[in-house]
């Protein structure tokens, strides 16, 4: 799943545990008719992915939607939810013309092909 918006917060690396589990949080806030403010993780080496980003960064970020569940200690469940990020891509640079890369024609500047009905298909099993 991927979520679009600009960065309204980054947050600095924790580390948690003796194990040093690493955890980052970045907040985008999506840009739709209802802005929605979606705090997303990132979690050991992805952490640094967050490094090079800034507040007000339009960025494309691809997530995991994770569920778990806990028993409390009078034997209620709860199920808590979280969005981890795996991926990061600026979207101002991916809407300019990537250097050394020849620019693409707009799709109607493209002839259509022949229609597949009128070609000769015998080789087909149905």
């Amino acid at each position: 799943m991927e979520v679009q918006g600009k960065i309204k917060m980054v947050g600095q690396t924790q580390t948690f545990g003796s194990n040093g589990f690493r955890k980052r949080e970045v907040v985008l806030t999506t840009e739709e008719q209802y802005p929605q403010s979606i705090m997303i993780e990132f979690v050991q080496d992805k952490c640094d992915l967050l490094n090079s980003y800034q507040v007000d960064q339009a960025v494309k970020i691809s997530i995991n939607l994770r569920g778990r569940e806990w028993v409390n200690p009078q034997g209620e469940t709860k199920y808590f939810n979280s969005i981890q990020g795996w991926r990061i891509e600026n979207l101002m640079a991916a809407q300019g013309d990537a250097p050394g890369m020849p620019p693409v024609a707009p799709v109607d500047a493209f002839e259509p092909t022949t229609d597949l009905k009128e070609q000769d298909h015998d080789d087909l099993p149905f």
